[in-house]
């Protein structure tokens, strides 16, 4: 019985070995990439750094390329989508958590209905739309873009946790004077923060490594984002793996550092929830 346990335990660890060598490597071989000489993905080794150390696809990307521009294009849509999903996704929620009204029910499954369908299924019509308002090839129609898509689920995602905070906190803050607005700032809010900083962080990451919607929706290379800029790195007419390696490092440098130094608190935040009345 003892030996059968010993190789069920060796056979579980083989193959968890396995599938963890299949997960790392193409993550451990774009990272050595990044820092090993020439261009093409072909003069790559198979075994990762062993042809040699370098910095200057970093120094390239820097100086020959459009890349600190696609960052801040990148990371002033995300920003913008973050926060503006957060406001229209918390004042919704709120809406629909503390007040009745007619058709709230109707509204709040129509909610869900849309987010069901994918987004490419409206792509044209957000073609048409962005180009009839004259927001194609801009920033902030992109933002619109993103928002739009955002709202749905987000708001249902909130609501959902604005339920479990008691009632009697905003009964309380009636009875002190405090408007429906003053107490969603100063009562609900505070108390909501674990889903606002989940809210925050989702509705950051999608724009953040987008490349779809870009696609469609910006043209000048003035606006291109992180994801087209590095998709033009290894186009069937450019082979620069290892530019596109350097640049993609740098794009998941800032999440992981992120994650790492806030893992703790978002888990705790997130199981620390207000006591259903």
């Amino acid at each position: 019985m003892a030996a059968l346990q010993k190789l069920n335990a060796g056979i579980i660890v083989l193959f968890l070995t396995i599938i963890s060598l299949i997960v790392i490597y193409p993550l451990l071989y774009v990272i050595a990439s990044a820092f090993t000489p020439g261009n093409s993905i072909a003069d790559m080794p198979i075994v990762p750094f062993t042809s040699g150390f370098t910095l200057d696809n970093f120094t390239h990307l820097f100086n020959n390329t459009n890349y600190p521009l696609w960052f801040m294009n990148t990371l002033q849509v995300a920003v913008a989508t973050s926060i503006g999903t957060m406001f229209v996704a918390s004042l919704g929620a709120y809406t629909f958590s503390r007040f009745r009204f007619a058709f709230k029910k109707t509204f709040m499954v129509s909610m869900l209905v849309l987010q069901v369908f994918p987004s490419f299924i409206g792509m044209i019509a957000i073609f048409v739309i962005l180009f009839r308002f004259g927001l194609l090839d801009n920033l902030w129609g992109l933002v619109l873009v993103y928002l739009a898509g955002n709202t749905p689920f987000n708001t249902w995602l909130m609501k959902s946790y604005l339920d479990t905070i008691p009632r009697s906190m905003d009964e309380a803050a009636r009875i002190d004077g405090a408007s429906h607005l003053r107490t969603f700032l100063t009562i609900i809010m505070p108390m909501a923060k674990p889903i606002i900083i989940f809210l925050l962080i989702t509705s950051f990451t999608g724009p953040w490594m987008d490349f779809i919607l870009p696609q469609m929706v910006l043209r000048s290379p003035a606006n291109h984002t992180l994801a087209m800029g590095l998709f033009s790195f290894i186009t069937d007419r450019r082979n620069d793996f290892t530019t596109f390696a350097a640049g993609s490092i740098i794009i998941a440098v800032p999440f992981v550092v992120f994650f790492v130094a806030t893992q703790k608190m978002l888990i705790t935040s997130l199981g620390a929830g207000a006591v259903k009345e």
